[in-house]
């Protein structure tokens, strides 16, 4: 073959064939994989590069749909109905692209899927071991996204910690990918940490350095090794980290910590993580990322022209990631409207009648939150109907739409018994009930109305205003539906159905025509909000509450 002609094949293939980036944890948790992931992403996608970023999960639950929050964060829903970790909202609110039930896999779905298959007889009488057959479905599960042809790089973000023993499957399929994909084709990203003893009053390697071990022992050496830390790596703690660690002195990225996530992109940027990545991938830089927009939102962001406060009515706000994607929202909403939102978490079984208007008195605006079950409850029903009768924004999610529904029917219609069928199977007027559909379900994963969903707007209403469209589509998460039973007396006494479902007839948005801002929605949209498109319900609550602050 003339040497040209090799030559145009050999870049020909670089360019068309998928390449991959594997990241790892070391240390510990909670370093932020997913954060480092969205924001390799992110400069990329800036290059021009088609990119998409995928969680494996090492828990045997089949996804966290069945999972409370105390356990792990939100459950975060994509389009297609998946279940999904609460990664996939850093991917999507980053990227602005969609994620689906591919980009989320766990060790319960790779055993149930291979389990079906030996039941179905397609392993030949083989006897079904980790290695191959369970290190060949997630080295399939791994590739699934990139065969798809829509994609140039996929970012594949490994939950826990090397060294786990549920991660081991895992890292060794990494490490049988990278091998089978061959040279520049697949890298490993190892995010660690570099910790600081105060009493020696110097960071310290060494955690690193054991961590990469660990890895190396499994088969992988690290290409990149990202070390978050809370102070400056020196030019020698760096030397020294890359001729212990085995990685080029370049591939040595400090991630130091910011004050807000969305910093992250600009600080890889400046430490080089794309173009060393790039390098090792083979692929040309291409034009410096454009983050224009990104740094747009970012100074907006920094520099405030108003501050409101909202109160979070929720029952898990021990715990900030059970309610990540909405506190993300308001910060998209906040720079939309350069306005710092002070998110003040209220717990819904603290809130009683005697303690409502101190509790929420000072508030610019109400929002209760999603979740399930009766805990709590009354709080919440306690929190709508001070923000409706003291004329403060109100902004209701799913249960908190619910709980607007059934407050309006107690104090308005005068049916002190009014309910949910959820909290109470018995009530004599169940205002909220289970979807007929879901009365015949026994199995709990996977079972509720999942995904995205069309919602006819009514014309005039603040629905409309809002979103400026006739129809949308929002992500669903739920058993319990508006019974439409009492629909046309609701109406009547104000509470306006302002958003239908189309093919259901189910109502999917409430609201009052006498106050300066009160909306409930059945859906969820806090899982569509991102940096790029700031979801125009969160942006009109902060803008009404700033009206609210300035009375």
């Amino acid at each position: 073959m003339p040497s040209f002609l090799h030559n145009y094949n050999t870049n020909n293939n670089r360019m068309n064939q998928t390449k991959y980036i594997f990241v790892t944890g070391g240390v510990t948790s909670s370093l932020g994989k997913g954060i480092i992931a969205a924001s390799l992403a992110k400069l990329l996608q800036g290059r021009g590069y088609r990119t998409t970023i995928q969680k494996f999960d090492p828990y045997i639950n089949v996804d966290p749909g069945t999972l409370n929050p105390y356990e792990h964060g939100e459950c975060y829903v994509t389009d297609d109905g998946a279940e999904t970790d609460l990664d996939l909202g850093h991917y999507e609110r980053f990227l602005n692209v969609p994620t689906s039930q591919a980009n989320n896999v766990t060790t319960g779905r790779v055993y149930l899927s291979v389990i079906e298959k030996e039941r179905r007889g397609e392993f030949l009488g083989k006897t079904v071991q980790v290695v191959p057959h369970i290190t060949n479905e997630i080295k399939d599960r791994m590739q699934l996204l990139g065969k798809s042809g829509d994609y140039d790089i996929v970012i594949t973000e490994i939950g826990g910690t090397v060294g786990d023993i549920e991660s081991l499957p895992y890292i060794e399929s990494v490490r049988q990918l990278v091998w089978e994909l061959g040279e520049n084709n697949g890298i490993v990203i190892h995010l660690t940490l570099v910790p600081y003893l105060a009493a020696a009053g110097e960071l310290k390697t060494k955690p690193t350095q054991h961590s990469v071990k660990t890895l190396m022992e499994s088969g992988i050496k690290a290409d990149i090794l990202v070390c978050r830390t809370e102070h400056e790596l020196s030019d020698e703690l760096r030397n020294k980290l890359a001729l212990f660690c085995n990685v080029k002195r370049e591939a040595v990225i400090q991630s130091i910590d910011a004050s807000t996530i969305y910093e992250v992109p600009n600080l890889m940027l400046e430490e080089g993580l794309d173009v060393v990545a790039l390098k090792k991938l083979d692929l040309p830089k291409k034009a410096a990322p454009d983050l224009k927009n990104w740094n747009t939102f970012l100074r907006r962001l920094k520099n405030p022209k108003h501050t409101v406060n909202i109160g979070l009515i929720g029952k898990y706000v021990e715990m900030q990631d059970c309610y990540k994607s909405i506190l993300e929202a308001f910060i998209h909403a906040g720079a939309s409207n350069e306005t710092k939102v002070n998110v003040i978490s209220i717990h819904s079984e603290h809130i009683n009648s005697d303690n409502v208007a101190e509790k929420l008195g000072p508030l610019d605006g109400v929002l209760v939150a999603p979740g399930f079950g009766e805990r709590g409850i009354e709080g919440k029903i306690e929190a709508v109907r001070y923000a409706r009768e003291n004329n403060i924004p109100f902004f209701g999610i799913c249960l908190g739409m619910q709980m607007s529904v059934i407050e309006y029917s107690r104090n308005i219609l005068g049916y002190a018994e009014a309910n949910s069928t959820e909290m109470n199977e018995k009530t004599k007027h169940p205002v909220v009930n289970l979807m007929e559909e879901q009365k015949t379900i026994t199995d709990k994963g996977g079972t509720m109305r999942l995904g995205a969903w069309k919602c006819d707007i009514k014309p005039n209403s603040l629905a409309h205003k809002i979103y400026g469209q006739k129809t949308i589509s929002e992500r669903h998460r739920h058993r319990y539906e508006y019974n439409n039973t009492y629909k046309d007396e609701l109406q009547k006494a104000g509470l306006i159905a302002s958003g239908v479902n189309p093919d259901t007839g189910l109502v999917e948005i409430v609201e009052l025509e006498n106050h300066p801002f009160f909306i409930g929605v059945q859906y969820h949209p806090e899982y569509k909000s991102t940096v790029a498109n700031p979801h125009p319900i969160f942006v009109n609550f902060v803008a009404a509450a700033v009206i609210a602050h300035k009375k």
